[in-house]
């Protein structure tokens, strides 16, 4: 058996179990990650293939921060190991009509964008939305994001009482779409808007008003995309977590935790013990009650019970041809997407009417595809998986897709494609165990969703804890960096 005093093991080696690990070997702590692929970064990996390089996950990249910080935290300057662009535009988006938007992170262009497209009085309803989202954001992120929910002392300050005054004016009890639909005239703006709901893997009919607060990361705080493609995240932070001394078990897939007297006290990875005195869950919490608890361990029904997000199936081509027409981020929309959202959330043929989403990261990483030719990643949202006969449905998908793509383009695209690799939902399942492939864990089609995200401590086993994307505060890159940085900074208090 492996033995050490006061050793701390990480058990997957995604964003946020980097970003605890990163944090726990600064305090001095002795950490082990345990990853079952060979790579670390969970969905924020790459592939190269024929001279294209394709990041496999995220593709958006805000609050870079939240990166910096965890090399300045090491006393290290993060530009000797991470670097980024920082992207004047956030996205270009196309409907089947033939209406065209381009959106800026800055208030002015955006006003005058709109007002260009939809008129001058929606380019003004524009503006005041975006102040609406950064006080949103700005009252909320310090407490609610950045701290856990799960601890007394996270409410008891004079400034969340502030924000608990709030409440009515927030967006907790009406809808993303409710809310959208009480600023703007155009459908097309509100759908547009509706679309954020989709960060967090969740319907606008459904998901709190408050999900607003998500577009003041893009249009207030600005996009930007990593030098080396988004991988780079990942692999930065795993370089910085090797000089702290952070050891890596790849290829080590975690069987058990044990348990013993409701405290932690190891785990079994690969058919061998390991002895540790504390454990960071950075798996799916669902996997890790199904698969890895021993069963007198408590569960907390109501968390495990939660509806996963959407997944995505993802087509990766590498194309003969470039667009100038497109750039790194762009959306062209479902012509009824309160149908898209009903069918992905109840299992339907979502790929009769898909929204689809083109990255093409060559537009800032030239050295991505070969010249004259572009790398795209091109993804709709789909249901989690449910035992659906994918090889059934992504040709259907497919072919909606590049119908779609072509007309908005004016050229066939099929002819176009070089390279051609598919990630179905049940293919993300089988590389980081979330439940059914869902991108974020849990949706939060539910006013109450912020609250029943698991808590980043266990309070039924001494010496657990748990980050990433089912956990508090959420999925995707921000939140999983904020996630490790609760687990990690609640169990260093702890000792």
């Amino acid at each position: 058996m492996s033995t050490s005093s006061s050793t701390v093991a990480v058990v997957g080696a995604g964003i946020a179990g980097l970003s605890a690990a990163i944090r726990l070997a600064a305090s001095g702590k002795k950490v082990i990650v345990f990853e079952q692929n060979s790579y670390t970064g969970g969905k924020v990996t790459a592939f190269e293939k024929k001279g294209f390089r394709f990041d496999m996950g995220p593709s958006l990249f805000t609050l870079p921060y939240l990166v910096d910080e965890l090399f300045e935290m090491a006393g290290k300057n993060p530009r000797d190991y991470f670097n980024y662009h920082t992207h004047d535009e956030v996205c270009r988006y196309f409907w089947e009509d033939g209406m065209k938007l381009t959106l800026y992170p800055s208030i002015d262009k955006n006003e005058a964008a709109v007002a260009s497209v939809f008129g001058h009085s929606e380019g003004k309803k524009m503006r005041d939305y975006f102040e609406r989202a950064r006080i949103k954001y700005d009252l909320t992120a310090p407490f609610f994001l950045e701290k856990s929910l799960h601890r007394i002392g996270t409410f008891w300050t004079p400034a969340v009482i502030k924000v608990l005054k709030e409440i009515p004016r927030l967006g907790l009890f009406s809808t993303l779409h409710e809310e959208n639909e009480k600023v703007f005239n155009s459908p097309k703006l509100v759908q547009l808007f509706n679309r954020y709901a989709t960060y967090n893997g969740s319907s606008p009919y459904q998901t709190p008003g408050i999900m607003q607060m998500i577009t003041h990361l893009e249009h207030n705080l600005g996009t930007h995309f990593p030098v080396g493609g988004m991988h780079e995240i990942s692999q930065s932070l795993t370089r910085l977590a090797v000089e702290l001394g952070v050891q890596f078990e790849l290829n080590t897939k975690v069987e058990e935790l044990t348990i013993e007297n409701n405290e932690i006290t190891g785990l079994k990875a690969e058919g061998k013990p390991w002895r540790v005195d504390q454990l960071v869950c950075n798996t799916d919490v669902k996997h890790a009650y199904q698969y890895l608890m021993p069963k007198g361990v408590k569960r907390p029904k109501k968390t495990l019970a939660q509806e996963p997000s959407s997944s995505a199936l993802i087509f990766y081509w590498g194309l003969t041809a470039q667009f100038p027409e497109l750039d790194l981020h762009n959306i062209i929309f479902s012509e009824d997407y309160k149908t898209e959202f009903d069918h992905i959330q109840m299992n339907g043929p979502f790929w009769e009417d898909p929204t689809v989403y083109i990255h093409i990261s060559n537009r800032l990483e030239p050295a991505d595809a070969p010249d004259g030719k572009d790398c795209w990643f091109v993804m709709v949202n789909t249901p989690y998986d449910q035992g659906q006969n994918w090889d059934d449905i992504v040709p259907l998908v497919r072919e909606k897709v590049l119908e779609r793509i072509s007309r908005i383009l004016g050229t066939s695209v099929e002819p176009l494609i070089e390279v051609e690799e598919v990630l179905r939902p049940k293919d993300i399942e089988r590389r980081t165990s979330s439940i059914g492939g869902a991108l974020y864990g849990t949706s939060s089609n539910d006013r109450l969703a912020a609250f029943l995200r698991h808590s980043n401590k266990s309070d039924s086993v001494k010496g657990l804890y748990f980050c990433g994307g089912s956990a508090h505060p959420g999925g995707g890159v921000p939140l999983c960096l904020l996630s490790g940085k609760i687990a990690a900074e609640w169990l260093i208090e702890e000792g």
